[in-house]
């Protein structure tokens, strides 16, 4: 029952721990890393035969925890925003299947896109799929909520969505544990037709889930975390979601604000507490991390004619994360004077590591493609997209896991030559294989280059799926051996490199290039490690 000081990610980490979880699956993606990162380095969690596993990709891991649910165990799964676009298939269709054992989808929303391609916001999807959502204001209510998520799930055989964003994933505050709950044993489901998708069980258990939808109402309304706070002045009323929550009391130091304030930690909406604020509040202001979700839903359930605003109308700005100076703003304090940034501060982009191994390689690249011009690289997800970057300039996208590669075959069967694609080792076997194998059956006049440094570097040096398989991938998959070549990135390399480059730019097929060099960050922690372990055998 001791307090310990974690970040958010953190906090729902060792609330898993704590209330029961057997297993745990992720694909690393910022802001949600930490969560299992954390699980794996758990000597409490390895003393409980806790599984905490990376996974080729979220749609793997979500799989992966489905079928933990089956067995009867509690199961999480890990994910950023964008990684649920890759595990959408399974998220939506365990809402129609249910779970057995607990089920908890756990996604990091990055409004601002810190590290991502969008801010897209995952409540859209949980509403989609209509399950419960959590959303945690604080750290506290991150490990509370995974205790209740758990329980959820069980009570109503469903997947629970908690959703959470960048700022309260890597912010840490003070976390009172619970009391730790032993772990399911295993059971299967007792109608062992439950988990098929045939369309007549789909049909009806589609309906299960419509009739589940009132109890998740009247939880909603009822829960401790979704609350109605009364307010001197009825003027505005105030309904703040998550996070935002946070922003608004940083406003106000007693923490007591003069208007009427509705918190919404759990969806869906409680329409009881939200009721209550319309009839008693001239108009609405809402505020929340991400979209307009609340707010358009509100526009749809009220409709007498008081003002609602929020993001839609220009009150809050309508990209980026909240902060309490933006919610000061809405609410018409008067704003603190920024200090400017003298201009002797040069601006510091970010860029590759020093001694990393990809620089050797678009150097290589960048010469090898003198003769074609530029426009022709496809690239795909991971810290070689820096390379779009001074000093390099030397790729033209960056969509979506494995699209390199897909982009590439397109742009080559609309004529272009050459097409490059450019991915990272952990991001071919998440997403890339499958367009290696369209390029293959269709011959394509591609060359791929899957830049190996032996591990997911982006977000910290994770394990890669593709690890000493890289060659037998793409062998299995049709590449020809003799188009299959493997260079080790160096300076003192790169004249033979450029010339391999060059030779596959200009064979008419599909030819994979293997620059292989570990990655210098995961190289300096090893040789730490390694330091460590030779001082301590010499005491």
């Amino acid at each position: 029952m001791h307090k310990l000081l974690l970040l958010g990610d953190e906090a729902i980490a060792q609330a898993g721990i704590d209330a029961g979880m057997s297993g745990i699956f992720a694909y690393p993606g910022t802001p949600s890393t930490e969560i299992t990162q954390y699980v794996r380095d758990s000597h409490e969690a390895s003393k409980k035969g806790i599984v905490a596993t990376w996974t080729a990709n979220e749609k793997t891991a979500a799989e992966a925890a489905l079928g933990m649910s089956y067995a009867g165990k509690r199961s999480m799964t890990c994910m950023k925003h964008v990684g649920l676009n890759v595990a959408a298939d399974v998220f939506l269709n365990a809402s129609i299947t249910g779970a057995n054992g607990g089920l908890i989808f756990v996604v990091a929303d990055d409004p601002s896109m810190h590290s991502s391609q969008n801010e897209q916001d995952s409540r859209v999807y949980g509403k989609f799929a209509m399950i419960p959502i959590l959303e945690p204001s604080n750290q506290q209510e991150a490990y509370d909520m995974v205790h209740l998520g758990f329980d959820l799930s069980e009570k109503y055989r469903t997947p629970v969505m908690i959703r959470i964003t960048t700022r309260l994933a890597h912010s840490r505050s003070g976390v009172i544990r619970k009391e730790a709950k032993a772990q399911n044993q295993v059971r299967l489901p007792e109608n062992l037709r439950q988990f098929v998708l045939l369309p007549a069980i789909a049909r009806k258990q589609y309906q299960d889930l419509l009739n589940l939808q009132p109890d998740f109402q009247r939880d909603s309304d009822q829960s401790p975390f979704n609350t109605y706070t009364d307010g001197k002045d009825n003027g505005i009323g105030i309904v703040a979601c998550g996070l935002a929550y946070n922003y608004l009391m940083e406003n106000y130091p007693d923490r007591t604000p003069p208007h009427p304030v509705v918190k919404i930690s759990q969806y869906p909406l409680p329409e009881n507490h939200l009721q209550k604020l319309y009839d008693s509040c001239n108009e609405i202001l809402v505020l929340e991390e991400g979209y307009p979700v609340v707010e358009e839903m509100l526009k749809g359930f009220f409709n007498s004619g008081k003002k609602i605003s929020g993001r839609l109308d220009g009150s809050l700005p309508r990209t980026g994360e909240l902060n309490p100076n933006i919610v000061g703003k809405a609410l018409g304090f008067p704003q603190p004077e920024l200090a400017t940034i003298p201009e002797l501060v040069a601006k510091r982009p970010p860029s590759l590591c020093k001694g990393c191994s990809h620089i050797d390689s678009f150097i290589g690249l960048n010469e090898a493609m003198e003769d074609y011009g530029k426009g022709r690289v496809f690239s795909d997800i991971g810290c070689y997209t820096l390379s779009a970057l001074p000093p390099y300039e030397s790729i033209n996208t960056c969509v979506d896991m494995g699209a390199s590669i897909t982009m590439a075959k397109g742009a080559a069967d609309a004529g272009l030559a050459p097409a490059i694609a450019v991915i990272g080792d952990s991001t071919f076997t998440h997403s890339g294989i499958t367009g290696l194998l369209d390029a293959v059956n269709d011959k394509a006049n591609i060359t791929v280059i899957i830049l190996d440094n032996a591990t997911t570097g982006m977000t910290g040096g994770q394990p890669s799926s593709a690890f000493g398989k890289i060659e037998d991938i793409c062998r299995g998959i049709g590449v020809e051996e003799e188009h299959i070549r493997v260079i080790k990135p160096l300076k003192k390399n790169h004249e033979e490199n450029t010339r391999i480059m060059k030779e596959e730019l200009a064979y008419e097929g599909v030819s994979v290039i293997i620059p292989r060099r570990e990655c210098i960050q995961t190289l300096n922690k090893r040789m730490r490690q390694k330091f460590k372990e030779k001082a301590a055998s010499t005491k």
